[in-house]
């Protein structure tokens, strides 16, 4: 995930400081304040940028940008949401969304989207499906992500291993990972978290698997969603990735920046932090994931979403729209902080990391799944550290913790 960990009086500070800027501004004749909530530090410049050019068309409003770490940021916002404090517009996930929308905390923005002439066929389908909602319209992508393999060229020359393309199987992947593994210098072929959006959700469809089956109910336990897991089981099993332990004292990006780890399977939304690190920068490359049955990688996006409590909600509708419309989300690729979802404005993110070879983020979009959501989807994916970790660490099977997942994310699905 994007997200950094701060401490608690931090925490405490940003989400007073959300709370005040929630109700300053407004009154007729004065101007307007909106909040704006994000969770990276990251993205803040380009953010800023954002709140610059609507307030620029926009003189009577003003948007300030707010950064709260994670996991803070959902706390503050569930709080903010029942409470009626929440800031004006903020940033929203897909598994996060369905409580929200279900709610009614989120504005409906149709109109605004209508009245402005937004064409939702310049967002990515597949992105657009994860948070759809009857007929309204909470909010618009600001961006889209989808995985592929983050290698280490400098690790791969060392140890004589080819770099990963295309044509790349789970077969592959696996036999590189052992040989890049050397326990005598501390380096792992891969890092192997619970990571769903980066890693075993990818894998599960990829071997024709599926994390909810069409009926609605989980499908975790399948063979072919056991196969899945498997993959990356079978690679804790053998050393070529770093223990759970080893990869909740140091995340696997900075396990990977540090030159720890030679492959980290993940999100184009690490580019701007591995760009950013000139020595990283040099040593890093891009590839596809590899295929099993077929080729698969999940894909989302954040939604920009508004508050349904504001106390300004044309003004928020209208900053909604604008925040993931052309303009900002040109800004957005320009200062390389996100790969934008607005058609046509790839380029330019493309562009601002020449290095890397990025197209292959764009190319995953044909053969992206989205990502699977149903019910309280919070509450369910929650529950994987506890239900899967006993496979990782090789406690039990992957077809025995799957089978207990199953369970409980029918549990989670039935209330």
């Amino acid at each position: 995930m994007r997200h950094s960990k701060r401490g608690a009086a931090a925490a405490a500070l940003a989400a007073s400081a959300l709370v005040l800027a929630a109700c300053s501004g407004g009154g007729d004749g004065e101007d307007v304040t909106l909040t704006y909530a994000t969770w990276s530090d990251d993205q803040k410049p380009a953010m800023e940028a954002i709140a610059a050019a609507f307030e620029e068309a926009h003189p009577d409003i003003d948007v300030e940008v707010q950064v709260l770490p994670w996991p803070e940021y959902w706390s503050t916002l569930q709080v903010g949401a029942a409470g009626r404090t929440a800031p004006d517009a903020f940033w929203m996930l897909a598994d996060q969304y369905p409580a929200y929308a279900d709610n009614g905390q989120l504005l409906d923005i149709s109109d605004a989207v209508e009245s402005a002439g937004v064409d939702l066929a310049a967002y990515p389908e597949s992105v657009m499906d994860l948070y759809e909602r009857d007929d309204a319209v909470y909010g618009l992508p600001k961006d889209y992500d989808t995985n592929g393999i983050w290698f280490n060229k400098a690790l791969f020359d060392a140890a004589g291993v080819a770099y990963p393309d295309d044509t790349w199987t789970w077969d592959d992947a696996r036999a590189a990972a052992q040989q890049l593994t050397d326990p005598d210098a501390g380096v792992w072929g891969i890092a192997a978290p619970i990571d769903r959006q980066g890693g075993y959700y990818n894998s599960i469809y990829q071997a024709g698997g599926e994390v909810i089956g069409d009926d609605g109910q989980a499908a975790i336990d399948s063979p072919e969603a056991v196969a899945g897991i498997e993959f990356w089981t079978q690679m804790q099993a053998d050393g070529s990735s770093p223990t759970l332990q080893q990869l909740s004292d140091t995340e696997a990006v900075q396990m990977f920046m540090d030159g720890k780890v030679a492959m980290y399977f993940s999100g184009s939304f690490w580019a701007q932090r591995l760009y950013g690190d000139e020595a990283v920068r040099a040593t890093t490359g891009v590839a596809p994931l590899p295929m099993g049955e077929q080729r698969a990688s999940m894909i989302s996006g954040i939604l920009n979403a508004g508050y349904a409590g504001t106390e300004h909600p044309e003004e928020l509708a209208e900053f909604l729209v604008f925040a993931s419309g052309e303009e900002a989300a040109v800004l957005q690729a320009e200062s390389g902080a996100v790969l934008p979802a607005y058609a046509g404005t790839q380029q330019p993110w493309l562009d601002a990391m020449p290095e890397f070879d990025l197209q292959v983020f764009v190319d995953a979009v044909d053969y992206s799944v989205p990502l699977p959501i149903a019910g309280n989807a919070a509450e369910w994916t929650g529950l994987e550290s506890e239900y899967l970790a006993p496979a990782w660490n090789g406690e039990q099977s992957a077809a025995d913790a799957a089978a207990a997942y199953n369970a409980a994310i029918d549990e989670v699905l039935a209330e």
